[in-house]
């Protein structure tokens, strides 16, 4: 039973972390998409490789649990931000339920701040 926290936090690491990669690589591949994506919704395009960055840089921090309580904040505020810019009309079913989910993914970024990576992380080897 002693390694059931540090394995579940591993594993809630990979998955909240699974998500902002894949989408940090799909904005890569469709750069000139995304741009337009985002300006349909008011956000400028330029922004774009700070999103990225973020995805990729946060999700791969998040994943092997190097500076954690960081990324994990960033990523927080990633999530609310686009709940609020991309999922606002919450009267579709599907923006509303994209909408929560990214308030979701928030908390559980919040709570890996709060309490940290499990002994599974790099962050741990780091402190010694």
């Amino acid at each position: 039973m002693g390694h059931v926290p540090d394995l579940a936090a591993f594993a809630g690491r990979l998955l909240l972390a699974l998500i902002f990669v894949m989408e940090g690589w799909i904005k890569v591949a469709d750069y000139s998409g995304t741009v337009g994506y985002m300006e349909a919704n008011g956000v400028p395009g330029a922004l774009l490789p700070l999103v990225i960055l973020t995805e990729l840089g946060g999700g791969l921090l998040v994943a092997v649990g190097l500076f954690t309580r960081w990324a994990a904040i960033a990523l927080a505020g990633f999530s609310i931000l686009t709940a609020l810019f991309f999922h606002r009309d919450i009267g579709s079913t599907a923006q509303f339920i994209h909408f929560f989910k990214n308030l979701a993914i928030a908390g559980g970024f919040l709570m890996l701040a709060a309490f940290g990576p499990g002994g599974w992380a790099l962050d741990r080897r780091r402190r010694g």
